[in-house]
Formats: structure tokens, C-alpha cells, sequence
């Protein structure tokens, strides 16, 4: 078994799909010959072609829209727009067309796309290159939405997200492509190759959506958390003591209820840690659900962790970053009252 970064992951995954499935495409801006601004693609055209790896022009509609066409025709298109934050040009074609075309023609027609982009924050790209829109994606029916957290996951999900029959958003957090981050930013970065989940399988396999992962099992407090929040949750329940489960979501569409439900029921407590700004983020859809399905086993009221309802700030990166210390803090204070 392999050793792999998160990109090299990402970019196995995309190979073993083309080599087993010659209508898979990739492509996107500077994903052909670059091979995308974070090598995610690097060599796919080299060893496909430039007719199923190519660049596309700066359009994210047109990105979107092309791909919506190819996959209506029988294609699967793997499109990668550069950063989460440009996808908004190409948001009417995924919530007007994509998600909508199985439903509208009774089944008839499928929309087998999937759509890459990095997401996130932690490496000062300020905020048009550290936004994590994920709920927007949640929000539309017909749509599912995929974040990974480690390398073993993400070739598992995109392989299976690829050969799904309905639309995919497969959102990377660009903070875990070379390592996981615990969130303590003036550390070194721990590589991946000295992580049990850079572990990764050179060929084919799959992570089925919709499946979340206990990372680590706890009986005080629940933890529910996804992409680069995972290792931050990891972080403050070692450094604080507190016995917490964390459940790494992996899809947030479709959703894990029965893990999320079935943890919460034996902890009593809950605490919901997301990078994305708080208000009508994925984070109130969370403790909705915890609230609907778990409320008479609950001995404390939910808390939320997340970003700030500002837009992501340079100069104070660490600010807005949910870290250890604030889920630390979190996990101390559902631990306190009754």
C-alpha cells in the first residue's frame, strides 16, 4: 500500500477512473497541460490525451454548463473549478439544471458529474480563496456534497462520487493536501506519509457516500465535524481530556443520521464544529437534526464552533479559524452544565 499526500490521492483516484471507464473527462482551468493550480491533474493529459484531460477557459458557467451536457450525453465529467470561491458563476447551472434534469425527466436522463474544487481557509488566502460554501450545495435537492479528511478517504469518495449517476460536489479542504492540521498553525506540518490514513490502495476501491467514520470513540460529548475540523476536534478533545466521540461526517448530503443519532443517544451531549460562518451555515442544519432526533437524551444544550459571519479576514486568519482552543473551550463548557 501506497503513501500519499491528499493531492496525490485526488489525482490516483481521477486516474484509476479514466483507466477503467473511457468516458470520464477531466478538465478545467489550467487542469490539462498544468495539471491545476495544486497538481491535482498533473500528468493526466501526458497519459490520456488532451481529448479526455484539457484546459478550459476562465468561465465558470461554462465550465459547469459544458460538463451538465457531456453528462446528459453519456459522459462523466470530472471538472475542477480552481478554488470554491469562483464556483458562484456556475451556481444557476447546477441548482437550475444539474441537480433538477433526473427529476424532470422522470428518470430518464441522469447528470453523472462531478465537480472538484479546494475548500477552506488556514493558508492566508484571504476571502476570495478561503470560503467554504458547502451548505449552499446541501441546500439544493437533487445535489450531493462530499468533504474529505485524509488521503484514504478522499481516492475512496471521488472514485465513488465519479461513478455515481447523480451530480456531486467534492469539496477538498487545500489546508490537509499535504497534511493533516490540527489547527495550531505556529507547529510544523505532520506529512501525510507519517499518517495511518496516508495509507492509500494503488487501484481501484471505493467509500460509499453517505457513511460517516468514527475517528475517535468517546462516552462524554459527541463531536460532529467534517474536512479539516476533524483533526482540530481531535486535537482539543487530547488536549482538554474530555472523552469525546468524533464522528467525521465525510458526506453532508446524503447525511449519516443513524451514526449521528446513535452517538449522540449515548454521550447526551453534542458539540458541532464547522469552518464555514455560522448563520444558516451547515452548522444550524446539524443541531437541527441532533435536536429532532436525539432531544430526550439530551443533558446539555448543543453547541456550535465555527467561523465567524464575516467574510474570511487576512490579516486576522487565526481569529476566525475555529482551532483547538475554541473547541477546547466548547468541549469544557458542555461538560459543565447539566
Amino acid at each position: 500500500m501506497a503513501r500519499m499526500t491528499m493531492i496525490e490521492a485526488i489525482r490516483s483516484a481521477m486516474d484509476v477512473a479514466m483507466e477503467k471507464d473511457p468516458n470520464v473527462v477531466v478538465f478545467g482551468e489550467d487542469a490539462g497541460y498544468f495539471g491545476g493550480v495544486f497538481r491535482c491533474t498533473q500528468g493526466l493529459q501526458k497519459k490520456y490525451g488532451s481529448q479526455r484531460c484539457f484546459d478550459a477557459p476562465i468561465s465558470e458557467s461554462g465550465i459547469i454548463g459544458a460538463a451538465i451536457g457531456m453528462a446528459v450525453y453519456g459522459l462523466r465529467p470530472c471538472v475542477e473549478i480552481q478554488f470554491a470561491d469562483y464556483v458562484y458563476p456556475g451556481y444557476d447551472q447546477l441548482a437550475s439544471e444539474a441537480s433538477r434534469i433526473r427529476y424532470r425527466s422522470a428518470g430518464e436522463f441522469t447528470v453523472p458529474m462531478t465537480v472538484r474544487m479546494p475548500t477552506g481557509g488556514g493558508i492566508f488566502g484571504g476571502q476570495t480563496h478561503s470560503q467554504s460554501p458547502e451548505a449552499l450545495f446541501a441546500h439544493v435537492s437533487g445535489l450531493k456534497t462530499v468533504i474529505p479528511s485524509n488521503p484514504y478517504d478522499a481516492k475512496g469518495l471521488l472514485i465513488a462520487s465519479i461513478e455515481d449517476d447523480d451530480p456531486v460536489m467534492f469539496l477538498e479542504p487545500k489546508r490537509l493536501y499535504n497534511g493533516p492540521f490540527d489547527g495550531h498553525h505556529d507547529r510544523p506540518v505532520t506529512p501525510w506519509k507519517k499518517h495511518e490514513l496516508g495509507e492509500v490502495p494503488e487501484g481501484h476501491y471505493t467509500v460509499p457516500l453517505g457513511k460517516a467514520a468514527i475517528r475517535r470513540e468517546g462516552g462524554d460529548v459527541t463531536v460532529l465535524a467534517y474536512g479539516t475540523m476533524v483533526h482540530v476536534a481531535l486535537t482539543a478533545a487530547e488536549e482538554t481530556g474530555v472523552d469525546a466521540e468524533i464522528i467525521d461526517l465525510r458526506t453532508i448530503l446524503p447525511l449519516d443520521l443513524e451514526a449521528i443519532e446513535a452517538s449522540v443517544r449515548k454521550t447526551g451531549r453534542c458539540v458541532i464544529v464547522v469552518e464555514a460562518t455560522k448563520t444558516c451555515g451547515f452548522s444550524a442544519e446539524l443541531m437541527a437534526v441532533v435536536m429532532e432526533g436525539c432531544f430526550h437524551h439530551l443533558e446539555a444544550p448543543v453547541i456550535r464552533v465555527t467561523g465567524w459571519d464575516t467574510p474570511y479576514p487576512h490579516a486576522h486568519e487565526w481569529d476566525y479559524f475555529p482551532g483547538p482552543k475554541r473547541v477546547g473551550a466548547a468541549l469544557k463548557k458542555v461538560m459543565e452544565q447539566a
